[in-house]
């Protein structure tokens, strides 16, 4: 009699395995861990079983529809396993060919050279507006459109920053896949101009000479542990990346040459850099000495000397002295240094080169950290003695007046 669903129901499990015979060579295997649905058949001469399923989750009516596309396959003198054993296979490339796949590999393959921040803001990017879309899906079946839809969901969020960085990253993927042999082009070439175009925001900074005399003013002024008031106070002097100054080691200080060297691991460029110290900044590194030397940073962090101080110490403390996030920022020395000297005339390759931007030359740059050394030192001091002067008087004076008397 053929099998029927109550007679599947009420199947118990018995010391041994036992077969419920339904016809055409389909039956229900009981054991103690479940019922399964097989299908008994001859092929080239030789007796092969196929799995058609694991009850309840496949009912009797699909297990039987299953069975017959198997008899047209014999039938039709195709092996229903073999095929099985194909659409497995290609499910497990598929797997391993997948968007998120390649793209996991290709972080893992490049992030040990990128600052730790930036690899994980990248896979977050990822995770977060990529993966729940894209990544289960082959890298080589992804069209221009579908990867553009998903572009479009993180543009309708309002955040085109991270829409237009999340296409970069996408490209990068699918070239890394066209290298390796695994995709054949790069859909997101096709998308230039799609995106609406992000707003580039400066970061806030002080730029008038008057006001730059304040802000020096309110640091002198600043209420805070020694080590946030010298950090506070020599980021205008150096003008490095926040991150830059608060990994700074006493190793990198060298006093007697006045310098602070920057190894390649720290810069957001993987280069080496070269900061010059003013008489004003190895002043105040002579202070701090005595109270953070005996560790490894100079700006340690509040709660345990192993590790460098918060990234938001700087930001929290201009903050407190009252500069809105509109104002002023951490980055804003930075910007600050770079529009003042630019604008008195001071070559735009010293300053760009004490910046510590990107030299599009990739064999050049590997031997720039030291060029226009001399340059530098000298506007570096010049720079120095300028700020003192618009920190001791309510006047704007001539930019490095001290300095063109020496």
């Amino acid at each position: 009699m053929p099998l029927t669903d109550t007679a599947i129901r009420n199947a118990k499990p018995q010391n041994k395995q036992y077969k419920l015979t339904d016809e055409r060579g389909m039956y229900l295997l009981v054991n103690k861990a479940g019922k399964y649905f097989r299908f008994d058949y001859r092929f080239a001469g030789k007796r092969k079983t196929l799995a058609l399923g694991v009850y309840p989750d496949v009912k009797l009516v699909e297990a039987r529809e299953k069975r017959d596309e198997a008899r047209k396959k014999i039938a039709n003198g195709v092996d229903p396993s073999q095929v099985r054993k194909v659409q497995k296979s290609i499910l497990v490339e598929q797997s391993e060919n997948s968007f998120e796949a390649i793209a996991r590999e290709w972080h893992g393959k490049y992030s040990s050279g990128w600052a730790a921040s930036h690899a994980k803001k990248i896979i977050r990017r990822f995770e977060l507006h990529i993966f729940p879309f894209l990544g289960s899906r082959p890298i080589s079946d992804i069209t221009p459109p579908e990867l553009l839809a998903v572009l479009r969901r993180v543009e309708s969020q309002g955040i085109l920053e991270t829409a237009h960085r999340a296409q970069q990253n996408c490209g990068q993927v699918f070239r890394y896949a066209i290298a390796t042999g695994r995709a054949e082009r790069d859909p997101s070439s096709d998308l230039r101009g799609a995106l609406t175009p992000a707003k580039h925001q400066r970061m806030a900074t002080i730029t008038e000479p008057k006001k730059i005399g304040e802000l020096l003013r309110a640091i002198d002024g600043y209420e805070g542990t020694p080590v946030s008031q010298c950090a506070l106070r020599l980021a205008p002097l150096v003008f490095v990346r926040p991150g830059e100054l608060r990994h700074a080691e006493w190793e990198e200080i060298d006093f007697n040459i006045a310098e602070w060297r920057i190894p390649a691991e720290k810069m957001k460029m993987k280069d080496p850099h070269i900061v010059p110290l003013s008489i004003q900044a190895v002043k105040i590194l002579k202070y701090i000495e005595p109270i953070t030397a005996q560790g490894r940073y100079v700006f340690p962090g509040v709660n345990t000397k192993s590790r460098p101080m918060s990234e938001n110490t700087v930001l929290a403390a201009l903050r407190r002295m009252g500069y809105t996030k509109e104002e002023m920022s951490g980055h804003g020395f930075r910007a600050m240094a770079s529009t003042v000297l630019h604008e008195k005339g001071w070559p735009s390759d010293i300053i760009e080169r004490q910046l510590a931007h990107a030299e599009r030359n990739s064999i050049k740059a590997a031997y720039n950290h030291a060029q226009h050394l001399p340059e530098r030192r000298k506007m570096m001091q010049a720079w120095a003695d300028y700020l003192d002067t618009l920190k001791s008087s309510d006047k704007v004076v001539p930019i490095f007046k001290v300095a063109s008397e020496e």
